[in-house]
């Protein structure tokens, strides 16, 4: 088993495990959480003495060794489910993931995600991430979403991308459909908390977000505590006489569950064929043809797609961007509100 040595610098923090975070060496590509778990695994000691608590003291000099033990394989199940692989070598891959493709296993779907999926891909040829032969997923999107994922395949890569994603410097645009047409000249917006414009009529909109008190598997828009998200969303196309259906190109600055889905909800342009937080509309007699809206009225997810995701590499620090165009049932709908 590999043992990293390595010695603590001058002014170490006060708690052993931020003073580990900020020394280990780099190469090491040990994250805060895989070294919260090594320390809880005896893996760590410091002087030749066993560290038992991330709270304890480290003086400057300390001399810390760590035995990270050989990947073992991962408890999921690898299965042959096609992938949509935009981009892959050593370290990642990006994957255009479909509408309704679970990303992880979870206890009501422990089978036939996307995880099962490259981990046959794979075909075991993983060095491990947090210490098991898996994928690394450091982002995640819905089930019913469409579009862009990079996955990890090394703890490196893994550490990497999850920095980025952490300080949201990594990029992703998505394009979803929704009822009405953000405009900053719309006098309703004006009144809806945590709801500005900012130049060329970009819609930003700026809460919390925290599980919802009735129903847990919602989110819901809060003013007092819940986890800080931003998201900014602009017009790219609107249908209908008068307008009531919008195409929009949306970019997070945060990264929370359902972000776009419920900020756009609270904003009152809930997503076509969301279930959970779009609400059934309804249009305007007059405003699109029977054929459009009932194309509308019958698509049967949230109308939303991962279409832009880029980066930096992790390893090779190049900075690399990918597009995945609309998936057929979105392109088809859309070609319903041109023709409608």
């Amino acid at each position: 088993m590999p043992v990293i040595r390595f010695e603590i610098a001058a002014a170490p923090p006060a708690r052993l495990d931020k003073a580990l975070a900020r020394d280990v060496p780099e190469e090491a590509s040990l994250s805060r959480t895989r070294l919260a778990k090594l320390l809880e695994a005896g893996a760590i000691s410091i002087d030749g003495q066993v560290a038992q608590s991330s709270k304890a003291t480290v003086a400057e000099g300390a001399q810390v060794a760590i035995t990270v033990e050989e990947a073992v394989e991962s408890h999921i199940s690898p299965q042959d489910i096609p992938l949509d692989i935009a981009y892959e070598d050593t370290d990642l891959i990006v994957v255009n993931k479909p509408a309704g493709m679970v990303v992880h296993p979870a206890p009501g779907t422990p089978d036939g995600t996307l995880v099962n999926a490259l981990l046959h891909h794979f075909g075991g040829n993983l060095s491990g991430v947090g210490g098991s032969k898996r994928p690394g997923i450091v982002h995640r999107i819905d089930k019913e979403t469409s579009g862009l994922l990079v996955v990890a395949k090394s703890d490196a890569a893994h550490h990497g991308l999850a920095t980025q994603f952490e300080k949201h410097t990594a990029r992703r645009r998505y394009l979803a459909l929704v009822y009405g047409v953000p405009d900053a000249a719309d006098p309703r917006l004006r009144g809806v908390k945590g709801v500005n414009f900012e130049r060329s009529d970009i819609l930003k909109i700026t809460t919390g977000l925290d599980r919802h008190r009735t129903d847990r598997q919602k989110q819901a828009v809060t003013f007092e505590g819940g986890r800080h998200a931003v998201t900014r969303a602009r017009r790219v196309d609107t249908f209908g006489l008068p307008p009531t259906v919008a195409l929009v190109e949306c970019w997070l600055e945060t990264g929370r569950t359902h972000q776009i889905r419920v900020h756009l909800a609270h904003a009152g342009h809930g997503l076509i064929g969301d279930p959970v937080y779009g609400g059934a509309r309804k249009l305007p007699a007059k405003a699109l043809s029977d054929v459009t809206k009932d194309a509308v009225k019958s698509f049967p997810r949230q109308a939303l797609h991962a279409a832009n995701l880029g980066f930096s590499h992790p390893v090779t620090g190049q900075e690399i961007d990918f597009e995945a165009p609309l998936p057929e049932d979105m392109a088809t709908l859309l070609d319903a509100l041109h023709q409608g």
